[in-house]
């Protein structure tokens, strides 16, 4: 698929980040499946596709191996989403999207980028602390949980225009 912008494909080593479009849903579902015990519906994905909007996919060659949902409101990006594919865990393509997150959203004048995680998810939170993110705050009880319900830590990383 063709770029509408220069900044929005990324080549990075094997990696090749673009808009994800509705008929990358199939496998965007898949991983969601793979990854989280509480996943997100195909309507919630199909409810992404709107201006406020950026929905990215991680692509190596013709395969989607991950993919980032974010929101952009009032000069600030919420990540809303971001998974990948199990085969692909720990080789660092969750933080190259996670860069290009932000690179992204900097460049469409983002002041700052929050993003919620469960507190138990530990390689998440190293990953956003050894990338400048900080706690601000906690959400008692947001995510469902095999227990009930767990704390979100809620970070932030400004981008400093």
């Amino acid at each position: 698929m063709p770029c509408p912008e220069p900044y929005q494909c990324v080549m990075e080593a094997d990696l090749l980040f673009r808009p994800l479009v509705p008929e990358d849903i199939t496998a965007v579902l898949d991983i969601e499946l793979q990854g989280y015990s509480y996943p997100w519906s195909e309507a919630v994905f199909l409810d992404c596709f709107k201006d406020s909007y950026r929905f990215w996919a991680a692509c190596q060659g013709e395969s989607l191996v991950g993919y980032a949902v974010v929101t952009y409101v009032v000069g600030e990006a919420h990540l809303l989403n971001i998974c990948m594919h199990p085969r692909v865990r720990g080789k660092g393509v969750g933080r190259q999207l996670l860069r290009h997150v932000l690179a992204a959203a900097s460049h469409e004048g983002m002041s700052q980028l929050l993003l919620e995680v469960r507190a138990s998810n530990k390689a998440a939170i190293a990953l956003y602390e050894d990338e400048g993110f900080r706690e601000i705050g906690r959400r008692p009880g947001y995510y469902p949980s095999a227990n009930g319900r767990e704390d979100a830590r809620v970070m932030v990383l400004g981008l400093g225009q």
